[in-house]
């Protein structure tokens, strides 16, 4: 039996109309045939799932991406026109899950806004529009085109030399799509950035000293993770540490990558 990683699913409207939970096939693909894990979507609501059942119920997880954004009273900032639509079912169950999953060295990869919710969880905050800071460019995903343009590579991530994300990828500098428009202000207590777009934008981060595997990215290594030469070992690392969870251990990226 596959070890089980739970993705974290978005609230979706089919048709504006009927009400869904949704999860990017993408994401399903990279768990199953580069992590070589069993990929079960969660219905990502307090309505339906507790944290406590999900940390029983899987050997990891994979917070995704979605068009909506963490609420900002979940870091005490009051909600602007600027931070866009909201999901506090889904911030009802990731914030709390990511710290469960710190404290017990279950493994969790954040993408995007599960990169976001990384940061929030241990107490850190975000900025609504990164493309509105003096100096910054603009992250967020090309209005038209094709899947492929708009998952292109855009633009480098330079990674600490000798951190965690050097050591799993074999280098200091990587090329990384991008589609986000919020992204880190102030990061969160044991919030490591380990890697920065060339305009100082936090894009990959682990939680300092947690017992199992938290690396997270503000990119989608999800897209093309099969064929990617810096998707692959992100999603192969979350796979080794959900195989180590299922046998009651605990690996960190460190010793994944070691």
């Amino acid at each position: 039996m596959r070890p089980k990683i739970g993705i974290i699913g978005n609230s979706y409207l089919i048709n504006d109309d009927y009400p869904t939970h949704a999860g990017g096939t993408m994401n399903s693909d990279a768990v199953s045939r580069v992590s070589g894990c069993l990929p079960l979507l969660i219905p990502t609501d307090p309505r339906f799932v507790t944290v406590e059942e999900l940390l029983e119920c899987f050997d990891g997880f994979l917070l995704t991406g979605g068009r909506p954004n963490v609420h900002p009273e979940e870091y005490g900032e009051d909600p602007t026109e600027a931070h866009g639509d909201f999901d506090r079912a889904r911030d009802a169950i990731t914030l709390p899950l990511v710290r469960a999953c710190v404290e017990r060295g279950q493994p969790f990869m954040g993408i995007c806004r599960g990169f976001q919710e990384v940061n929030v969880a241990m107490g850190g905050t975000l900025y609504p529009e990164i493309r509105d800071l003096p100096g910054r460019m603009n992250h967020r995903m090309p209005p038209d085109g094709t899947i492929e343009e708009k998952f292109a590579l855009r633009h480098p991530v330079t990674l600490t030399e000798g951190g965690v994300f050097h050591q799993l990828l074999g280098a200091t500098e990587v090329m990384t799509n991008t589609l986000h428009g919020q992204g880190i202000k102030s990061p969160g207590s044991r919030i490591v950035i380990d890697g920065q777009a060339a305009d100082g934008t936090p894009e990959a981060i682990y939680v300092k000293d947690a017992p199992g595997f938290t690396l997270s990215v503000q990119w989608h290594p999800e897209y093309c993770a099969d064929q990617d030469p810096v998707s692959r070992p992100l999603f192969e690392a979350l796979g080794a540490a959900a195989r180590a969870w299922a046998a009651g251990e605990r690996a960190t990226a460190l010793q994944l990558s070691a």
